[in-house]
């Protein structure tokens, strides 16, 4: 009796300290997006003087003036949404399709293959990118979005995390019972694995999004022409004006502009995030 109320006695707080940290995190995540709405709102000048956590009243002010300009903004919005969309379809797609060859067949190479791609998963961008450059320029496709898109389809992190979903949640005898009963390999892939693997693909998806709709180093580098270039280049050029032009509200009514659309996918997308992650974090 004495352990068992003992034991009783550190539930709870155990359970204080960790809603209390729980909290603490939910407040510096929000904390920002706050000071980035607060600061939207605010001009040039109030924004010199220092912070607020007070809202003011230009924030329409600054969206004209923004609007005003000749940065090509909805141009931008609409090349990060085709870009981003197309690259997380096509990553997600062809990532889980590659889990699905390491995970349901047996070749000789096929382990080779796995650390292969492992191997590429720890490769960063920047070493590759001046080679990248070469090549694009090579097959004249710069202000273009096919380099942005189709390399997309080879993604080692979205391969690996699929995988390890696979191993806990795809059994073989499913895919046996399959073959069994007449049914194609493509039929097997499109009609019996995807509908099993949406919640780790729609985890993987909002990150392929995400991080493509964030991304900044390759699109500068290939999209030069102002009607080409997505939000990220766009925010940047804004920050670079010179001290004449420069309004510190524009910037910050820009970034807003630009996070608005990941909200809306994160929150559509929200409920299977915890599921796929914690699925796919479990190893059968």
């Amino acid at each position: 009796m004495k352990k068992k109320k003992a034991k009783g006695l550190g539930i709870g707080p155990r359970r204080v300290i960790a809603y209390a940290v729980l909290v603490l995190m939910v407040f510096l995540c929000l904390f920002w997006f706050y000071v980035l709405f607060v600061n939207s709102t605010r001009s040039n000048g109030e924004l010199t003087r220092g912070f607020s956590p007070v809202p003011s009243d230009n924030f329409v002010t600054n969206w004209k003036n923004l609007m005003a300009g000749t940065l090509p903004v909805w141009n931008g919005l609409i090349n990060s949404a085709i870009v981003a969309c197309l690259s997380a379809i096509l990553s997600t797609y062809f990532s889980t399709m590659t889990a699905y060859a390491i995970h349901a067949y047996n070749f000789r190479l096929k382990k080779a293959m796995f650390t292969f791609i492992l191997m590429v998963m720890m490769i960063p961008t920047q070493v590759t990118a001046l080679g990248f450059v070469q090549l694009v320029t090579k097959l004249k496709l710069e202000d273009s979005f096919v380099p942005l898109i189709v390399p997309s389809i080879a993604a080692p992190v979205t391969f690996y995390y699929l995988k390890q979903y696979m191993q806990s949640n795809l059994p073989l005898s499913l895919v046996e019972a399959a073959r069994i009963d007449g049914s194609g390999e493509l039929h097997t892939f499109n009609m019996i694995v995807l509908p099993l693997m949406k919640p780790a693909i729609a985890v993987q998806m909002i990150f392929t999004f995400v991080s493509s709709w964030n991304n900044y180093f390759i699109p500068a580098l290939i999209l030069h022409a102002d009607k080409k270039k997505t939000l990220p280049i766009l925010i940047a050029q804004l920050r670079s004006a010179d001290f004449l032009k420069f309004d510190m509200g524009q910037v910050y009514i820009m970034i807003v502009f630009s996070i608005l659309p990941v909200i809306v996918v994160y929150l559509f997308l929200s409920r299977s995030i915890v599921g796929g992650v914690a699925a796919g974090g479990v190893k059968g």
